[in-house]
């Protein structure tokens, strides 16, 4: 290209993009992929499915003006394409970083960003819900949403998908669909049925010939219903989008989702056509960087990597608490041979791959499906297994209703195994584990548990399994604290909690997360002079009420400290506690999480920002209390994602 500009130089929105001719967008594409890999590789994200879609993602702009229409992205994994096309290449090296673009698409961030997303499954009824308003307003933009074929294992988007059916209305859904090989006999067929069927030409014939045969006296409504049913069999065997077809959408597909040509010709006469419609769209996961292709699960979703060998950078030391989870289930399971392990389109995320080629009878994989798995377990409980989910904590919000009526309302003996509890980092408030406190904690008969370390994960694991309803087990992302494992299990004392350090100043009630640091903030306050008891909670129910009203007479001020939202969780139950037994009179201080969105970044910056590291909690223990002199600038609202 010499001196001249390439030509994503040339785009800062999409309206620079219709002026590049057609045949030169599969140039383009190989450009942005080289910036999606340069950047990606620095900070981590969402890779294999980005890759896959970019010569959809430019098609689908290319066709479609998104400064009107509304493109819906579900999840968001594979709309790293859509940001660059839409003025935030620039800062595209900022993704998933600390005051940077989010990984995923955010209507704060872009007027091209129709809707939040973060959690699977919704775009279909994102579309329709902007369609409706869309008509109901008088009017005539364009909509489309882009889900992928493991999205579409949830069950709302069948839900909209009936609805849109039943509704007759214009919009446009894309199934990416990265699971299948695109055959050549098989896309070439598919593609003729969809050029034929999406043809208006081919629509007004057939409607012609109809009305001529209604016309033949005594034969004719007996040919159309002869033609109707061999035209319906053949339909069966021919084209794969029957199920669409009698939802009510217009079904286009399957074709190559890597051909840049023939997308957008396709895209153009799905624009043309009335009613709802489905383009079917083949695509390959990590497409044009060989290590992403053969491996599409590790660049799913991927850390910082070696671009040329594609080598993950690991951090050395302690295995993580995933790793630690999927490793005691695998050996509870020897000895117990009513454990079933079952996860929401997770094997790896939640570390039961292994435990699934060990015991495959034993395992199950729902889809996202986390409702059907909640429920299902349920049943299973109650017929004598002991069912383990494996379900990340932001995810599980999704079957609260099932928790609630399915599980706790028949006190059934399920574990819930909760990963990424608590901040996560860099993928932000759709996926921060913050909640699963304060939804659980005030369902009648459900047990919450967090462990300080892996080794009292295990021993919880080991304990739930003894105790007859529903218990759930909170714990981090990452790297365990690289604590010595016991080789022996010990059930736990039911609803007790433990006094790690004595002191006679202040009581530091910690749980999960938070008790390593509430050490450390002891041994800070410590050298000023102040000693701490510290109390590792270890149940946020039944909270063991007899050690903490106890130490809480003992001491003149008390410190909670958790890393859930600070409404209705860890916290709040001491303070109902202590209402109930009619203690008034007390000094607290409640550390936790604000009643706001945090954004992403990584999870050291956050709990600096959060002040939830051992200084700022000491600092904040000292200025709260007026045990010193302490200047601090807070810094919380900062870094939510209010507007």
């Amino acid at each position: 290209m010499g001196d001249s500009l390439s030509l994503l130089e040339k785009i800062d929105s999409p309206q620079d993009l219709k002026k590049i001719h057609i045949r030169d967008l599969p140039v383009l594409a190989q450009e942005m992929r080289e910036l999606m890999l340069e950047s990606v590789a620095e900070t981590g994200g969402h890779l294999a499915p980005s890759l896959g879609v970019i010569e959809l993602t430019i098609a689908l702009h290319y066709v479609f003006d998104s400064s009107k229409d509304q493109i819906v992205w579900d999840v968001g994994h594979q709309a790293y394409g859509h940001k660059i096309l839409t003025g935030r290449k620039e800062r595209f090296a900022t993704l998933r970083q600390f005051q940077g673009i989010s990984g995923f698409p955010k209507r704060e961030e872009s007027m091209h960003d129709t809707f939040n997303t973060g959690h699977s499954s919704t775009s279909i009824s994102a579309a329709l819900g902007f369609a409706l308003a869309r008509d109901i307003l008088g009017q005539s933009h364009h909509v489309a949403a882009v889900i992928g074929d493991g999205a579409l294992t949830g069950g709302q988007a069948f839900e909209a998908l009936n609805q849109a059916g039943h509704e007759g209305i214009n919009m446009l859904v894309v199934l990416n669909d990265n699971e299948m090989s695109i055959a050549e006999n098989v896309g070439a067929m598919s593609s003729y049925l969809s050029r034929l069927r999406s043809d208006p030409l081919y629509t007004r014939r057939k409607k012609d010939i109809e009305y001529l045969l209604r016309k033949l006296p005594t034969i004719g409504p007996s040919v159309i219903k002869a033609i109707e049913r061999v035209k319906d069999s053949l339909k069966y065997l021919l084209v794969p989008g029957m199920l669409f077809e009698e939802l009510g959408f217009t079904y286009l597909g399957p074709i190559d989702g890597h051909d840049i040509i023939e997308l957008t010709d396709v895209l153009y006469k799905a624009k043309r056509l009335q009613g709802p419609v489905l383009l079917h769209v083949l695509t390959q996961k990590g497409k044009g960087y060989e290590p992403a292709e053969r491996e599409p699960a590790i660049f799913h979703g991927v850390g910082p990597f070696d671009l040329k060998t594609g080598v993950v950078h690991k951090k050395a030391g302690a295995p993580t608490y995933t790793g630690v989870f999927g490793d005691t289930l695998i050996d509870l399971a020897k000895h117990d041979e009513r454990i079933v392990a079952i996860t929401a389109a997770m094997p790896d995320g939640t570390g039961l791959n292994n435990f699934s080629k060990i015991y495959p009878k034993r395992f199950i994989d729902v889809g996202i499906a986390e409702q059907n798995a909640v429920t299902m377990a349920a049943a299973m409980s109650l017929q004598g297994l002991r069912p383990i989910v494996a379900i990340y904590s932001t995810f599980m919000q999704r079957a609260y209703d099932q928790l609630l009526h399915d599980v706790c309302l028949q006190k059934a003996p399920i574990i819930f195994a909760l990963d990424r509890a608590g901040l996560v980092g860099e993928d932000g408030p759709t996926h921060h584990g913050v909640f699963d406190f304060s939804y659980m904690r005030h369902i009648p008969e459900m047990a919450l548990m967090a462990p300080k370390d892996e080794d009292e994960m295990r021993q919880m694991l080991f304990t739930a399994l003894q105790y007859d309803g529903p218990v759930s087990i909170r714990y981090p992302r990452g790297q365990a604290l690289g604590v010595t494992l016991n080789e022996k299990y010990i059930k736990l004392p039911w609803g007790r909690g433990e006094i790690l350090e004595t002191g006679n100043d202040i009581l530091l009630i910690a749980v999960g997360t938070m008790v390593y640091p509430a050490l450390e903030a002891a041994y800070i306050l410590k050298e000023k002079g102040i000693t701490s008891t510290v109390i590792n909670a270890r149940f946020i129910k039944p909270l063991d009420e007899e050690l903490i009203v106890d130490e809480i007479r003992k001491h003149t001020f008390f410190v909670t400290m958790e890393e859930n939202v600070l409404a209705g969780g860890f916290g709040s139950a001491i303070l109902e506690l202590l209402a109930h037994k009619g203690i008034t009179q007390f000094k607290c201080l409640n550390i936790g999480l604000p009643d706001a969105f945090v954004a992403h970044g990584s999870t050291q910056i956050l709990k600096e920002k959060l002040e939830l590291t051992p200084d700022k909690i000491s600092e904040r223990i000292l200025e709260h209390f007026s045990l010193g002199k302490s200047k601090r600038k807070r810094a919380i609202i900062s870094i939510t994602s209010r507007k």
